[in-house]
């Protein structure tokens, strides 16, 4: 993070997302200034709660992607949630609680597989070791042997047991002579299998018998049943599971599976690092990750802004209600969450909506207040989406390209196609819906449709698109505006 100054993540954001400088510039503070708390005094660190966010736009502008790269940026925890799945308290539905939950299952993965990758080659050499036992295991131990005095007495004492027992004149048997068997044949054939052992090892590294097929035990994936806990404001699926309730005495559900030794090493390596793996210590630093660096995404909050209308006769779902259950959420409070209790007070929350009929005036003055810092991205127009096209690391063009040279179709974009495909978006936007980008998908769609069904039997050949392609295979659409409704 010492690096991550706010000049830098918003570089790192313009590989990704096309102008909304003034909405990068706000995040980028946000994700320093959480840097900056960390290194404060404690006393002083407690104080400094995050400066939360709320993003005014039209759909298809950046709003979600512009969150979701800083968390990528961040390394944190993140999750996005729309504001309209939730209802308030006593009504069946999810709760506000529940993003917290989710957030906090993200940070427990997150962490684990940071852990399984730190004791990956430890835990790759323990499953070399597992499939050695299965294709060449080691001799046991042999049990002890009886001496010929203890035998004899045990052939006596079955003998009495069954009715027969030594006569006076009976003359004892000639006992054969004793010819232990000498220790260097046992060790020399340890030494045997120790030379047959390492010989596979070595091939077993090297993937020469990766095609071989071995059984192998494996922990059952389906693992234990969950239970469902009732809660007051519905049915909340915590994922409880028999195992983690009853610690130990329920026993791990192991399965018998035929599979090749490249398969073998892939199943048994997750499991094997998962036992190096101090699952309490992932727990611990998931949530504290969570509660210092988590980000909370709301999408839609415009859509529970205001109070329900309507009839005043019966009860109804309130979306002012939603707003007080979500308020303490960003206020700060503590959740209780399967891995222990979780605190809210220094997660960032950046909240979203397009406020076409509502205002951010419309929500109720304490959440406004957890809100402080108000960005407005602007709308997208031609130029914008010439870049979109092309800039971006994942560009739509770039993406479609690299589609068709799977098949073997070299596909070139001219600077013409990119202006007209442009124009074609802005249009469509006016037009209708404005939905932003997300236009380009559609046109993309459009415009390919037939080269990408026929683009098997095309093996080898070079496509050109230019404006004249585009106008070709787009302009009948435009100009049809009932068609244009489904279509773009």
């Amino acid at each position: 993070m010492e690096d991550l100054t706010p000049k830098a993540i918003v570089e790192e954001l313009d590989r990704y997302i096309i102008g909304q400088n003034n909405a990068k510039k706000s995040v980028a503070v946000a994700l320093r200034n959480r840097h900056r708390r960390g290194l404060l005094s404690e006393d002083m660190r407690e104080e400094v709660i995050p400066k939360n966010i709320l993003m005014i736009g039209p759909t298809g502008v950046g709003k979600t992607e512009i969150a979701r790269r800083l968390a990528q940026i961040a390394k944190a925890p993140f999750i996005k949630v729309e504001a309209t799945k939730f209802t308030e308290v006593g009504y069946v539905g999810r709760d506000v609680d529940s993003m917290v939950r989710d957030i906090v299952q993200l940070g427990v993965r997150m962490v684990e597989g940071e852990k399984i990758a730190q004791v990956r080659d430890q835990a790759r050499e323990k499953v070399i070791d597992r499939i050695l036992d299965i294709m060449q295991p080691m001799p046991q131990p042999e049990h002890e042997t009886k001496t010929p005095k203890q035998l004899e007495a045990a052939l006596e004492a079955m003998g009495q047991l069954f009715g027969r027992s030594k006569q006076p004149d009976e003359e004892p048997e000639e006992k054969a002579e004793e010819t232990p068997e000498p220790e260097t044949s046992a060790r020399e054939e340890a030494e045997r299998r120790q030379r047959i052992r390492e010989k596979l090892r070595k091939q077993l590294v090297e993937g020469v018998l990766d095609d071989r097929r071995i059984e192998i035990e494996v922990e059952d994936s389906s693992g234990a049943p969950f239970l469902q806990l009732f809660s007051p404001q519905g049915m909340e699926e915590m994922g409880v599971d028999m195992q983690g309730m009853l610690g130990g005495m329920v026993p791990h559900r192991r399965k018998t599976r035929t599979v090749t030794v490249g398969e073998a090493k892939e199943l048994l390596l997750v499991e094997e690092a998962r036992r190096l793996v101090d699952q309490d210590a992932v727990v611990r630093e998931a949530i504290e990750r969570t509660e210092q660096s988590g980000i909370i995404f709301i999408d839609e909050l415009d859509k529970i802004a205001g109070r329900e209308k309507g009839s005043e006769g019966g009860p109804q779902v309130s979306r002012e209600g939603v707003q007080r259950d979500i308020l303490p959420i960003i206020e700060g409070s503590t959740v209780v969450t399967k891995y222990g209790p979780v605190r809210t007070n220094h997660i960032l929350f950046i909240a979203a909506g397009a406020f076409h009929v509502s205002k951010p005036s419309d929500l109720i003055p304490e959440l406004q207040g957890r809100l402080p810092i108000r960005v407005e991205l602007d709308s997208l127009h031609e130029e914008d989406f010439k870049k979109i096209l092309t800039e971006p690391k994942n560009a739509l063009i770039k993406q479609y390209i690299a589609l068709m040279a799977t098949e073997g179709v070299r596909v070139e974009f001219t600077d013409d196609a990119v202006s007209k495909i442009a124009s074609m978006a802005e249009e469509a936007n006016s037009q209708m819906e404005n939905i932003g980008a997300r236009r380009l998908h559609t046109i993309m769609e459009r415009l390919l449709e037939d080269l990408s069904f026929n683009a098997s039997d095309l093996a080898g050949q070079a496509i050109t698109i230019d404006a004249a392609y585009v106008t070709d295979k787009l302009q009948g659409i435009m100009k049809d505006e009932d068609l244009s409704k489904y279509i773009l």
